[in-house]
């Protein structure tokens, strides 16, 4: 668990308090993993939102961050995270969509190694500030396209995307350690005309992937390129 700097405290709806309360929901509401919880619990949202929205950060809801994008809601963080983990220890993790670089920094909590990408500039630049201002040092952070091949040979315990997929990423399998898992939103269907994306874990086997489908879930979709 990574010791965070000052700025992880908070007074009134920012405090450890409101925290606290937002861990114990998120167990009531299912969230069975007590390392991830415990993560939760040590990484302060409000800092990676707008002062404006600072009141609201505990809600269990998404929140704008800027350029289009929103901050997930807490229970599909700690959910991503369970479903990453499944019991077991994550030494490198590969993240597809730093955006404000909340789920970022619960990762660094859990993680010995935490590789983000982000495609948009701004939103990075905003990430790497907030987690310089906590004094989180185990990531990396790139300015990349998370759908194009990572130019590297690496292999991590887990991949998160934290973008919906209309389909399963085959590019980033690759990047799997062996039990290794990639969860990500993936549109499984359409019902009444409108996709459903749900949480799906994919772990690379001899002759392909196994595809395990969870939760229904709303992401902003996954895009190629740089902005």
């Amino acid at each position: 668990m990574v010791t965070l700097g000052p700025k992880a405290s908070g007074i009134g709806m920012t405090s450890n308090r409101t925290r606290t309360r937002m861990v114990e929901r998120l167990r009531a509401e299912g969230i069975r993993d007590e390392v991830v919880l415990a993560a939760m619990n040590a990484v302060p949202r409000h800092i990676f939102v707008d002062e404006a929205l600072a009141s609201r950060a505990y809600e269990d809801t998404p929140l704008p961050i800027g350029s289009g994008q929103t901050i997930s809601q807490p229970w599909i963080v700690a959910r991503m995270l369970e479903l990453a983990r499944a019991g077991g220890v994550l030494e490198r993790v590969l993240e597809i969509g730093t955006g404000c670089g909340y789920q970022t920094a619960v990762l660094a909590q859990i993680a010995s190694e935490v590789y983000t990408i982000e495609r948009i500039g701004t939103l990075l630049a905003k990430a790497r500030h907030r987690l310089q201002g906590l004094k989180v040092k185990n990531v990396r952070l790139k300015h990349g396209d998370g759908t194009a091949d990572l130019g590297e040979d690496l292999r991590f315990d887990a991949i998160l995307v934290a973008a919906g997929a209309t389909h399963v990423p085959t590019r980033l399998l690759k990047y799997l350690k062996p039990g290794g898992r990639l969860v990500l939103p993936l549109t499984q269907h359409a019902e009444h005309g409108e996709a459903l994306q749900r949480l799906t874990v994919l772990e690379p086997t001899a002759t392909g992937y196994r595809e395990q489908v969870f939760d229904a879930v709303r992401f902003v979709p996954l895009l190629p390129g740089l902005a």
